[in-house]
């Protein structure tokens, strides 16, 4: 019997301009995207907008989830991506998930990046 890992979950928070930080519409657009890509399947999202025009996007998949919280006044963003290695290893789609994220974000500096393999 082959032990169950559960896989890669990266959690990061991160530097961002403004303009990128209030964003939710090009976020929604670049999360789809990668989902259909990266063949993930979602089952629910919420994608919540705050007055200063910061947002929270939190998508749940078959796989686990994807979610990003931003602080536009404070220039910072905090990100999560974990998809469970159940079926598949799928290392390399959150890698991907992740980094297409902070592309576009146009992050600058991680300032706290985590990852945890289990």
């Amino acid at each position: 019997m082959t032990p169950y890992r559960p896989g890669l979950h990266i959690l990061a928070t991160f530097e961002a301009p403004f303009s990128t930080l209030t964003d939710a519409d090009g976020c929604r657009t670049v999360f789809e995207r990668l989902v259909q890509e990266l063949e993930l399947v979602k089952v629910g999202e919420v994608y919540h907008g705050f007055p200063n025009g910061g947002f929270t996007a939190v998508l749940c998949l078959t796989e686990s989830h994807v979610s990003i919280h931003t602080w536009p006044e404070s220039g910072l963003a905090t990100f999560d991506v974990f998809l469970s290695n159940f079926q598949n290893d799928n290392t390399a789609k959150v890698r991907r998930f992740y980094e297409d994220s902070l592309r576009l974000l146009a992050a600058t500096t991680v300032l706290n990046h985590q990852e945890i393999i289990r």
